[in-house]
C-alpha cells in the first residue's frame, strides 16, 4: 500500500467513524467535515476530481450542519 492509498483509507475511515458518532456531540459533525476535506484532497491527488469535488461539497454541507446544531444548542441553553 502506497502513502496516497493509506491517506485515502485514513480519510474515509475517519468519515465513517465521525458520521456514526454525530449524535453524541456536535464536534463529531465538525470532525466529519474535516474528514470530508481530507477525502477531497485525496480525490484530487489521486486524479479522481469528481470524487474530490463531491467530498468538498460534503465538507461545506457538514460545516453548515455543525453551525445549525450549534445555534440550536445555544438557544436551548437560554
Amino acid at each position: 500500500m502506497d502513502a496516497l492509498t493509506a491517506f485515502g483509507l485514513l480519510a474515509v475511515t475517519a468519515m465513517l467513524v465521525c458520521y456514526a458518532a454525530e449524535d453524541h456531540s456536535r464536534y463529531f459533525i465538525l470532525a466529519f467535515a474535516a474528514a470530508c476535506a481530507l477525502g477531497s484532497i485525496y480525490g484530487f491527488m489521486q486524479g479522481a476530481w469528481p470524487f474530490g469535488l463531491v467530498e468538498a461539497i460534503w465538507s461545506v454541507v457538514a460545516i453548515g450542519r455543525w453551525r445549525a446544531r450549534k445555534r440550536i444548542q445555544s438557544s436551548k441553553a437560554r
